[in-house]
């Protein structure tokens, strides 16, 4: 009988673990998915795309972003090689190899970008091309920001100000530090 009771039991557990796995997976997921769909409103907003523009403008954009996200997975994967290989103490020659891995990963990181630039150019003006740019960059520094004064994708309609039982932020030390460094 006690045996039945510990395999329900650890039957239970494993069956709920793979069911928050599941869960913290389509959580992702749906964050991601609305995390796209704000770029797409706010670059349309800041591009000032008309929708004919848009027809032609997104087939190319969403190519060049799974190029893009290809390529930063490369970069990512040779960065923690290089990381590893630096903290097992490999050999020169080995980091040394990797470091180049790592460096040729980064320029054609960069490189997917200035290639679609052209891309664009072909279906927009230079001045929206450019307002695409700028737009990536306001919209990743908007992410980066709402990341550091706390914001989390689970306190979508929280009022704000309110922490939902975290801890909230520390003040800088020019929110009112008393100390002179």
């Amino acid at each position: 009988m006690k045996r039945n009771i510990l395999f329900a039991l650890i039957a239970f557990a494993f069956l709920s673990s793979g069911m928050a796995l599941a869960q913290q997976n389509s959580e992702k997921k749906d964050w991601q998915e609305r995390m796209k769909a704000e770029k797409i409103a706010f670059l349309t907003d800041c591009m000032e795309l008309t929708s004919e523009e848009a027809q032609v403008f997104w087939p190319v954009y969403n190519k060049a972003e799974k190029e893009k996200g290809e390529a930063f997975k490369v970069m990512l994967d040779s960065y923690k090689a290089l990381d590893q290989a630096l903290k097992e103490g490999k050999t020169e020659a080995e980091i040394n190899n990797l470091l180049s891995k790592y460096l040729e990963a980064k320029s054609n990181n960069e490189a997917v970008d200035n290639s679609y630039a052209d891309e664009y150019l072909k279906v927009l003006p230079a001045s929206k091309v450019a307002k695409l740019f700028i737009g990536e960059e306001r919209f990743r520094r908007n992410q980066i920001h709402k990341l550091r004064s706390g914001f989390r994708p689970q306190d979508e309609g929280r009022r704000p100000g309110k922490t939902g039982g975290r801890t909230p932020r520390m003040p800088r030390r020019s929110e009112g530090s008393t100390t002179n460094n």
